[in-house]
């Protein structure tokens, strides 16, 4: 989770698509939001169901136009061939 926050933050939208897992990754490439500032990530909760699924709960904290905004999730992911992968989430 925190490698993925550090893409958003760094614009490394090829390291966003390679880490999402292919069955539910967009069709269309994230295109980063210049305008967008990410002042911080914290991790609330993070669940290992099994070897190869877990969970993060996590709130990532931006500003855009001088308006703060927080993005509250549970982030699912499994783990192929030794690598983890972002299947999806839901927010709060």
């Amino acid at each position: 989770m925190r490698s993925r926050y550090s893409a958003y933050v760094l614009g490394r939208a090829d390291y966003l698509r390679d880490t999402w897992h292919p069955r539910t990754r967009p069709a269309a490439a994230w295109v980063p939001d210049p305008a967008l500032r990410w002042l911080g990530l914290e991790v609330r909760r993070h669940i290992v169901h099994d070897a190869d699924h877990a969970s993060v709960e996590f709130v990532a904290r931006s500003k855009v136009g001088g308006r703060a905004a927080r993005m509250h999730e549970t982030s699912r992911f499994v783990r192929e061939n030794g690598r983890w992968f972002y299947v999806d989430g839901d927010t709060r």
